[in-house]
């Protein structure tokens, strides 16, 4: 049952990057670290696996002569993220089916 859970969302600062990004438009970069409490270092490195996976997309900016991190989520991530809910309910036997 663990094999259909996706390896990429199991880490619990991108699975809640990931549930942060499928509640609002976007997410700047700030945000997102003072929502996960990781450092920023973590997010970064987090913020560029999930980048890799096309899981969102992310886009550097400046506002006011700073730097601005503006993250989305992708279609790609939102589909991953889906599939991941429905294996843990599958994992948890929360399945309608099985109810």
């Amino acid at each position: 049952m663990f094999n259909d859970l996706d390896p990429l969302l199991n880490s619990p600062v991108r699975l809640a990057i990931m549930s942060i990004l499928l509640t609002v438009k976007h997410a700047h970069f700030n945000d997102l670290l003072k929502e996960t409490q990781t450092t920023q270092g973590n997010l970064s490195h987090q913020l560029k696996k999930l980048h890799e996976a096309e899981y969102v997309q992310i886009e550097k900016t400046f506002k006011n002569n700073y730097p601005l991190t503006i993250i989305t989520i992708s279609e790609t991530g939102k589909k991953a993220f889906e599939v991941y809910v429905e294996n843990i309910k599958k994992y948890l036997h929360l399945n309608e089916n099985n109810t």
